[in-house]
């Protein structure tokens, strides 16, 4: 007998593209009204808005590197692309021209308005507690850090912050209880994090937390979050000067190597922050080696062991920070005027939102690079999003990390591809 070749199993096909499925989370009157709101309507002709903003979700989802690759893979798909509502596919000329001079405040806001969208279509989207987490806190968790994007210097006067560099800077407020951006700052890399993070912890609650590390160490600021009643976790500077109060722990135990509370005995900083607040001294494991940190807190009666844990899963917001740099286009920029970056910039939150989004209602186990690259790699298939899935989801699941070795990485190389507290 034959042998007869088994049939490959094949995803349920559908009448519109994956790009489309994608794009239709976006309510059909949201971009005409903000565009109308923002006066970008009226130096729109022939490329419509909604034609704008599908085309810089495309450069995302498509990691396209340039002008001319955007609009050469559109013109090869123009059928397919102009069946989405109707998009234009841009020239070259004409899409650099929109991301120009067209307001990004109504890309801003066009974000801000589809992660709210999203949360109240479906509650669990914005409700969901990240693994990260530690289970034992019901309390709102925030972390807040920054991610620089680095731009072309003898292209950008606007963000030049060195002689001979140039970049922006995404400061940004995670929440950890969904993951999801809460509040967002673009701008110039020339600014310290300590300026930002007034306006980054402006909107905390009384009894809510915020994460960050010890760049943002401000005395001051931390001082206005303790009378507004918000707690922060932080790392101690190695140069702050401090005098010992009351000591909580009189021997080591376990981890946890000191547990104080202690007040400032700088000059500066006594006048800046003149309550006592906690110090804990524990040792962490990072990169799998134990490792000795010293934690400040102004909440007094957490457990040790909880502080460490709090500061812990601020790594969740550098998982995030690579997730965006990693997939969506941000390392490419189709201009550089100050304009042109933060459309695209702006962009790519909204994509990786809405493929948050699709990850949740497709019941997504696996990673979302990996997500990422699936749809990729369809975006032109006429496939349902959720057969398309659930045919890969026998692959998908948690990934395995590789065996140890010495000799995984090149010598002297090895602290670029681990997460640094």
């Amino acid at each position: 007998m034959k042998n007869r070749a088994k049939k490959t199993r094949k995803p349920t096909k559908c009448s519109v593209t994956v790009l489309s499925q994608i794009s239709k989370l976006i309510p059909r009157h949201l971009v005409p009204k903000l565009a109308r709101k923002h006066g970008v309507d009226k130096k729109a002709r022939t490329f419509s808005t909604w034609s704008h903003v599908l085309t810089m979700m495309y450069t995302h989802l498509a990691h396209a590197s340039g002008l001319n690759d955007v609009c050469d893979a559109l013109r090869s798909h123009g059928t397919l692309f102009t069946r989405i509502r109707e998009a234009v596919v841009p020239k070259r000329n004409t899409l650099s021209h929109a991301n120009q001079n067209r307001d990004a405040a109504m890309a801003e806001e066009l974000f801000w308005t589809m992660l709210d969208h999203l949360q109240k279509m479906t509650p669990r989207f914005g409700g969901r507690t990240f693994n990260g987490m530690p289970r034992r806190f019901k309390r709102a968790i925030y972390a807040i850090d920054s991610s620089t994007i680095k731009l072309v210097a003898n292209c950008v006067d606007w963000a030049k912050h060195r002689r001979r560099k140039a970049a922006a800077k995404l400061h940004l407020q995670l929440d950890l209880r969904s993951y999801l951006p809460s509040f967002a700052i673009i701008d110039t890399a020339k600014h310290s994090d300590p300026r930002r993070a007034w306006e980054l912890c402006a909107n905390l609650k009384d009894g809510e937390i915020a994460v960050f590390d010890k760049a943002y160490v401000d005395f001051k600021h931390l001082m206005d979050l303790t009378r507004r009643g918000v707690f922060w976790v932080t790392r101690a500077k190695d140069n702050m000067d401090y005098s010992v109060k009351r000591r909580s722990l009189k021997k080591p135990c376990g981890n946890i190597l000191q547990d104080d509370l202690i007040v400032l005995a700088g000059k500066k900083t006594k006048k800046h922050y003149d309550e006592a607040f906690r110090l804990v001294r524990a040792i962490v494991e990072v990169d799998g080696k134990p490792r000795e940190m010293t934690f400040i807190t102004n909440n007094t009666t957490w457990a040790s062991s909880s502080v460490a844990d709090l500061y812990k899963c601020r790594w969740s917001i550098e998982t995030f920070f690579k997730e965006i740099k990693q997939t969506l286009q941000l390392s490419n920029f189709l201009g550089y005027s100050k304009n042109a970056v933060l459309w695209q910039v702006w962009t790519a939150l909204l994509v990786y939102v809405l493929l948050r989004y699709q990850i949740m209602a497709s019941k997504w186990d696996g990673g979302f690079k990996r997500f990422y690259c699936l749809l990729r790699s369809s975006l032109w298939s006429k496939y349902d999003i959720d057969s398309l899935v659930e045919l890969c989801g026998t692959a998908c699941g948690p990934s395995k990390d590789p065996p140890s070795s010495p000799q995984r990485f090149l010598p002297g190389f090895e602290g670029y591809f681990h997460p640094q507290f």
